[in-house]
């Protein structure tokens, strides 16, 4: 199992910046990839950023340039640096590893983008 709790969420106004952080713990060994997604309510999950054990990255197109998806690895945590934030941007932002052949979710974290 593994076991991920995300940080960082809250509420910005347009333009300003979000640091999200993503911990990890458990049977940690062998993540192949850890991402954050978002989600808004009565649309699907949306795929915002990944990271590779490689340390490869990849970004949705609507968050390329302004957001920045990182690791530490003696820290067992994934971080999403979010800067220019637009309301856009607003969504419960998960984090995501891969495994195996399975895949582990946290409970989510809010972050509202609003003047």
């Amino acid at each position: 199992q593994v076991q991920l709790v995300e940080s960082g969420g809250g509420l910005v106004q347009p333009g300003e910046s979000l640091r999200l952080s993503c911990a990890a713990s458990g049977s940690i060994l062998g993540i192949y990839a850890m991402s954050w997604y978002r989600q808004t309510p009565g649309k699907q999950r949306e795929l915002v950023a990944r990271i590779t054990s490689g340390g490869d990255t990849n970004y949705a197109d609507s968050v390329k340039g302004r957001f920045t998806i990182s690791r530490d690895n003696a820290k067992n945590t994934m971080y999403l640096q979010m800067n220019s934030l637009k309301p856009d941007d607003t969504a419960v932002y998960y984090c995501n590893a891969i495994r195996t052949v399975a895949q582990y979710w946290g409970q989510g974290t809010q972050v509202t983008v609003s003047s």
